[in-house]
């Protein structure tokens, strides 16, 4: 998306393609252009993602007037629909309220329709529930996939509940300091996690069919970002560390849409 500001962020190698074209690198003139029109992004907290000064309606109208060149009033038609669409009660009456009026949840719909207004090619959900509780929780991805479905849209979601991985994925991307170690697909990685760092995480998920059992921890810490390990960043932290694991680890298939980071893995 290019929002985080030079030098912080930055793409150090690779590429990125949308529609087929290489948006790595391009300049901000161009990447406004393709924010919020064919790649929105709902953001993690809703109580402060929302202007508070601007109402509900101008909110989702904006994206509106912005890409498709609409008049205030098609604009607002529009976003009403949008609205009612992400299940808003009374969207019709609550278009002009204000975002200190709405509940965390309501405000979690409101940056969903924000997001959907414009029908972006990718969304990109960065741990939309975290700040919800589960029942609420629940209702947002149930949203999501329906919309994901009727819009026809790829959805890239980060989060570090599994629960929701296994609820909402086709494929996943486990990561691990900064460095992604075990890829493919949602039933491949919770039938058969291969990389120890993926195990160690489902092992640490409590069983509540087993009594009396003793939770699992991953000892250790995630090294700094300015000292990483020269070889697997996960090895000083793994129970089958070996001398292989000082040199670099390779992301490598390991079975059909299946890779891992790790020369133990089969």
């Amino acid at each position: 998306m290019g929002l985080v500001p030079h030098p912080a962020g930055r793409i150090a190698a690779g590429h990125i393609r949308l529609d087929g074209a290489e948006i790595a690198g391009l300049p901000d003139t161009a990447l406004d252009k393709l924010r919020g029109d064919r790649m929105a992004m709902i953001f993690q907290e809703p109580m402060t993602s929302l202007n508070p000064v601007m109402t509900i309606g101008d909110q989702v109208a904006e994206a509106l007037l912005l890409h498709r060149g609409l008049s205030r009033a098609d604009a607002a038609k529009r976003a009403l629909a949008v609205l009612e669409e992400v299940k808003i009660p009374s969207a019709a009456a609550r278009f002009h309220d204000y975002p200190h009026q709405f509940s965390g949840g309501m405000r979690q719909r409101v940056m969903i329709a924000i997001a959907l207004a414009c029908e972006p090619a990718l969304l990109l959900a960065d741990e939309p529930t975290t700040a919800l509780d589960v029942t609420i929780q629940a209702q947002v991805l149930g949203l999501l996939a329906d919309l994901k479905a009727t819009h026809g849209m790829a959805m890239l979601f980060i989060t570090h509940n599994l629960g929701v991985v296994a609820q909402i994925a086709d494929r996943v991307a486990v990561m691990y300091a900064g460095q992604i170690v075990e890829q493919g697909a949602v039933e491949d990685i919770f039938a058969r996690p291969a990389h120890p760092y993926t195990a160690a995480l489902f092992a640490a998920i409590p069983r509540m069919d087993i009594v009396g059992q003793e939770l699992a921890a991953i000892r250790g810490r995630v090294p700094p970002l300015d000292a990483m390990p020269a070889g697997c960043r996960f090895a000083p932290r793994c129970p089958k560390a070996a001398p292989r694991c000082d040199a670099a680890q390779e992301l490598r298939p390991i079975g059909t849409n299946h890779a891992v980071r790790c020369h133990l893995a089969t």
